[in-house]
């Protein structure tokens, strides 16, 4: 068959007239001509990935059913069923594909009944070998702009603040060294790597990083909290749903591991993931294919997995709450983010780099950091970590000073400057700006609400 053929072409003309991502293409064709098929096969075959044919719609079901396509050539006027009813049909159970609608029978209501039934463009026969070529090009730009419009509101949506230094850990510790060292050996690799440590040590920080360094540097890196997702809609958020799967879902919509693809997907907080998504997520893993919600069809994904916790995952086995296997699938190499306090003078690196960035960014002039600021950065136990630090130093440039407790006299005293005095004094003094407001304090110190109220439970009992 003409199609085996097309299919065994070993490596794809990169045609820079039609863009770069028609050599890694899936195209399936449906047109019951086989003087069509051939056509088209030999004009996309030698420059896509992988072509298919088939010369009716009960043959495109099975080899649907059986491969992912990236785009679907398909003939309107057929025997047994048209291409429109056929299309509107196979996106009510799971199409993931582009469609170009082909006909030698132009009329408006076509035009709209293919619209409608999801195709995103409508080819004229006769047509050129470049006609189909622009149009396939089309759809494959297309679907890479809505996936990486996409990442991008979903990261600025989920960044509630600007993050500096994102793509890159800074400190000249030992410590930080050897997690350095660490990442610049397993990037290279596809191993999944598992980031654990305190919230707001950096780990967004390594996990980028991981990706910058890899082979995937040019595709996206996606990075999901899974504790800021609703327990009920983190399985349609990840894995996308069809039109009319739920209550409201009106349109299908494509989920964050189809938008990772061929880059890295970043899974932060994975221990408060849902038990029931965990094992879908173990599937995943292990197959690497996708279903949406409401699909009968399976979606392939190929991503890198990077996880993070700052829960000890091993406990959270023993109590049931986190998946004995999913914690071995994932815990294959481990990266420990040390916490700010065991850094040395990392803090003062990074006070300096936050003053000078941060000024910049809020057009206000930076603020002196002097000897006794930084003895008390030096003293301070940082349970919020560099996030926390960052914190301090914007609200320090917002205010023209640093706090009392890291300036003048006060930080200077020997007496009561245990490292757990100053904490108190400054969670305390954080708490009195924000009216006893706890959420909000949190949010200021960069720390967990829970650890306000353990907190403020030990100093009260």
């Amino acid at each position: 068959m003409q199609g085996e053929a097309a299919r065994k072409t070993s490596v794809p003309e990169r045609d820079p007239e039609f863009g770069p991502w028609l050599a890694q293409a899936s195209i399936l064709i449906v047109d019951d001509e086989p003087g069509m098929r051939n056509f088209l096969v030999r004009t996309l075959g030698p420059r896509c990935k992988r072509i298919e044919e088939a010369a009716d719609t009960d043959e495109a079901s099975r080899k649907l059913d059986a491969h992912h396509f990236d785009v679907v050539i398909l003939d309107n006027i057929m025997p047994g069923k048209n291409g429109v009813d056929w299309l509107a049909e196979q996106r009510a159970i799971g199409f993931f594909a582009e469609a170009i609608l082909i006909t030698a029978f132009a009329d408006l209501e076509t035009a709209i009944q293919a619209l409608r039934a999801g195709a995103v463009d409508f080819v004229l026969k006769p047509f050129r070998s470049n006609q189909i070529l622009n149009s396939v090009a089309r759809c494959l730009d297309r679907m890479r702009l809505q996936r990486e419009n996409f990442v991008l509101r979903y990261e600025l949506k989920a960044t509630s603040d600007h993050i500096l230094l994102r793509d890159r850990l800074i400190g000249k510790s030992r410590v930080i060294g050897e997690v350095r060292d660490t990442i610049t050996r397993v990037a290279p690799l596809p191993t999944s790597v598992l980031l654990t440590g305190e919230s707001g040590t950096g780990k967004e920080v390594a996990a980028r990083s991981l990706h910058t360094l890899s082979d995937r540097a040019a595709k996206p890196f996606v990075p999901v909290n899974c504790a800021a997702i609703p327990p009920d809609m983190i399985e349609t958020e990840l894995f996308g749903h069809i039109k009319g799967a739920f209550t409201g879902a009106g349109n299908g919509r494509e989920g964050l591991f189809t938008h990772a693809q061929g880059g890295t997907l970043f899974l932060d907080e994975i221990g408060e993931m849902p038990l029931s998504t965990q094992s879908k997520l173990l599937r995943v893993i292990e197959d690497r294919r996708v279903r949406p919600v409401g699909s009968e069809r399976e979606v392939p994904v190929d991503l890198r997995f990077v996880f993070a916790t700052n829960a000890d995952l091993q406990k959270e086995v023993e109590k049931g709450r986190f998946r004995a296997d999913l914690f071995y699938r994932i815990n294959v190499m481990q990266i420990h983010l040390p916490p700010l306090r065991d850094r040395g003078n990392d803090v003062q690196e990074l006070a300096d780099l936050f003053m000078q960035k941060l000024s910049q960014q809020l057009g206000m002039p930076p603020v002196t950091i002097d000897a006794s600021v930084r003895t008390a950065l030096a003293r301070y136990p940082w349970p919020g970590n560099v996030r926390e630090l960052r914190n301090l130093i914007e609200r320090s440039l917002i205010l023209a000073q640093f706090p009392d407790d890291f300036r003048g006299d006060r930080a200077a005293q020997p007496d009561g400057n245990t490292l757990e005095d100053v904490e108190r004094r400054h969670i305390l003094a954080v708490l009195e700006e924000t009216g006893g407001n706890r959420d909000e304090a949190a949010r200021r110190l960069g720390i967990s609400r829970k650890t306000i109220d353990r907190k403020c439970a030990i100093w009260n009992g």
